[in-house]
């Protein structure tokens, strides 16, 4: 009997910081995940229209176009892609629960650790929401 490893899933991350970028495109690599990641929205958006993407990871305040705008462009092209929002703004996480309910919203600074584990479970709602 032959093992086969369980699919990877597939994150796009969408964040201005680059520093942040690279720090959470490693660590969700690490994790296991497969991630695309970009500088803004407007870059997001087409490959949210080619490829599948499991989970969208975005920041809130971006140049362009901002999370909240490209999450509902997500829910358009892409309604399968869950979506979780990262921001350093408590204002704006109030507005992104409001405009998204259903996505989960980390306020930065946070521990890898809670982002690994936030992204587990907002990718196990959606394998159990399956079964």
């Amino acid at each position: 009997m032959r093992m086969t490893e369980a699919p990877t899933h597939s994150i796009l991350l969408a964040e201005d910081d680059e520093a942040m970028r690279v720090y959470l495109e490693r660590a969700l690599a690490n994790a296991g995940y497969s991630v695309d990641s970009v500088d803004r929205g407007t870059a997001a958006l087409p490959l949210l229209e080619e490829g599948s993407y499991d989970l969208l990871l975005s920041d809130i305040v971006m140049p362009e176009m901002d999370g909240i705008e490209l999450a509902q462009k997500c829910n358009e092209v892409s309604p399968h892609t869950k979506v979780m929002f990262i921001t350093g703004f408590a204002a704006v996480t109030l507005k992104a629960s409001r405009e998204q309910p259903h996505a989960k919203v980390l306020s930065k600074p946070f521990h890898l650790r809670d982002l690994v584990l936030e992204v587990e479970r907002v990718l196990e709602e959606k394998v159990s929401a399956r079964l």
